[in-house]
């Protein structure tokens, strides 16, 4: 391992190389893309366009890659987002291909991957890309549903009505 892109580059001694080597993580790097159409040269082109803009936002190298998982919305099945990688040089890690749930309302022609990363940066300091009409996916976790208190089922109710009537 070379460690240019892990902060390593200007480690002094062996010793704290292994100490930065130690405090290495396997972090997610997530983004995701729209295409226009399911057509297998423009999924391939976004695909490479997301991995590319990942890349250079975290400062990854592909040797410290573990593997990457693409999905893509149901309207996406002429080829494997997964070949961009390998069309990148990406040999070396495992890819998985797969649909994402089928959400009413969701973001339709989308293609998301999920990077597993072996680098020092906190997860704070990882940067997401969401590219094209994707950007919609985190305005930045503004939409994230509240949590709703459980439901009381009917029994639950009739037994807290009856301790608050004797009660």
């Amino acid at each position: 391992m070379d460690g240019h892109q892990n902060g390593l580059d200007g480690v002094d001694s062996q010793d704290d190389r292994l100490q930065q080597i130690v405090m290495m993580k396997c972090r997610g790097v997530r983004g995701a893309i729209t295409v226009s159409s399911n057509n297998e040269d423009e999924i391939l082109t976004a695909t490479r366009e997301l991995l590319s803009a990942l890349v250079q936002a975290n400062g990854i190298e592909a040797d410290d890659i573990a593997s990457i998982y693409f999905t893509t919305t149901s309207d996406l099945n002429c080829t494997y987002p997964a070949y961009a990688a390998r069309q990148l040089g990406w040999y070396d890690m495992a890819l998985l291909c797969g649909h994402e749930m089928d959400v009413p309302g969701g973001l339709a022609k989308c293609v998301r991957v999920l990077i597993h990363w072996n680098t020092i940066k906190a997860a704070k300091d990882i940067n997401h890309v969401y590219l094209r009409e994707a950007r919609s996916l985190r305005p930045d976790r503004s939409n994230i549903p509240p949590i709703r208190p459980r439901q009381m089922s009917q029994i639950e109710a009739a037994v807290k009505f009856l301790a608050m009537s004797l009660g």
